[in-house]
């Protein structure tokens, strides 16, 4: 699901791309636990999709600047 998410943020399909990033990202927390590099990778990715769309609150709420 990660990299269909990546595959849909590099085709600019950025709501689909955002929907399996959360889905990946909140899984990866209750799983791996929210420090987890691979959790820590989800979440770069989403917020480089909310900075993409000009989205800039929510990407640093995630810690992309």
């Amino acid at each position: 699901m990660h990299n269909l998410a990546s595959t849909y943020k590099n085709q600019g399909r950025w709501k689909e791309a955002e929907e399996l990033g959360l889905q990946v990202m909140e899984t990866r927390k209750k799983v791996l636990g929210a420090e987890h590099p691979s959790t820590l990778m989800t979440m770069h990715n989403l917020a480089s999709t909310y900075k993409n769309q000009g989205r800039w609150k929510e990407a640093e709420e995630l810690g992309c600047r």
